[in-house]
């Protein structure tokens, strides 16, 4: 496991995005290998979004080539609703890139057959090639995607009913009214993501320290989904220093100290 901690969310933002531009470019995309993206929403990867839109602007970063695939969407919302995934994604990133709509893929959270949804979305991200990097944020549960504490760590997409704590949590985005947020929604599962070449999840502020600390401390387990990252070749965790307050001081410095050599 990589662990970048950097002193604030801008900081986070940058380094995520510089990353991924990076992955982009070193792979040299066309029409026919696209490079595959995964892509969540929530507050977290905003700052990400807005530098990557930057880059794109100014010629550092192609998104001609890209495919994406969202990690979750609420059950019942269209794509036109304000709090859709559908919706987030436009309006904070698709819509100022030059990425192609036929290379966009969100999950329908209308769709009357969720079963066939889920397998199509699995089906579809196989005959791209996998994902190349699947980002993610975590909740302060440790939940990754709508993969709740709990979830089975080779889950795949699928219907999930949500824990009362997240619909709680959610409503903030619902202007505070508990009864709008949706009580289920479609999503990646844990087996999904990790089946991904890489992975990348971010996480800012202290209300995160303790995710962070299972995550990257802690023993595997269901209870923390976040955990199974330690399971993976490739996964990369980018914290500011309150999210990473709870680590022990020896394992700040042990992960300080490699990415110090390697720059």
């Amino acid at each position: 496991m990589r662990v970048i901690i950097k002193a604030d969310y801008q900081q986070c933002s940058k380094w995520a995005a510089d990353y991924v531009s990076y992955k982009i470019n070193r792979s040299h995309p066309n029409s026919t290998h696209p490079f595959v993206l995964g892509l969540p929403t929530g507050s977290t990867p905003l700052g990400m979004y807005q530098e990557l839109i930057t880059q794109n602007k100014q010629g550092k970063v192609s998104f001609e080539h890209v495919a994406t695939f969202n990690m979750d969407e609420y059950i019942g919302l269209p794509p036109e609703h304000p709090q859709s995934y559908h919706y987030f994604m436009k309006e904070n990133f698709f819509k100022h890139i030059n990425i192609q709509a036929k290379n966009i893929h969100l999950l329908n959270g209308m769709t009357r057959d969720y079963e066939k949804e889920c397998n199509d979305y699995e089906a579809a991200i196989r005959k791209l090639g996998g994902v190349d990097l699947f980002i993610g944020g975590i909740g302060t549960d440790g939940h990754i995607a709508f993969n709740e504490p709990g979830s089975s760590l080779s889950s795949r997409t699928r219907i999930k009913t949500l824990r009362y704590d997240t619909i709680k949590s959610n409503a903030r985005f619902f202007n505070g009214d508990i009864t709008k947020v949706p009580h289920t929604t479609l999503t990646v599962g844990i087996g999904t993501i990790m089946d991904a070449a890489e992975v990348m999840i971010m996480a800012t502020g202290r209300n995160k320290a303790e995710a962070i600390k299972h995550g990257i401390e802690g023993s595997i387990s269901h209870m923390w989904p976040i955990s199974i990252l330690q399971m993976h070749q490739h996964g990369i965790i980018v914290c500011d220093e309150e999210a990473a307050s709870m680590l022990a001081a020896d394992t700040i410095k042990y992960f300080k100290e490699i990415e110090n050599h390697a720059s």
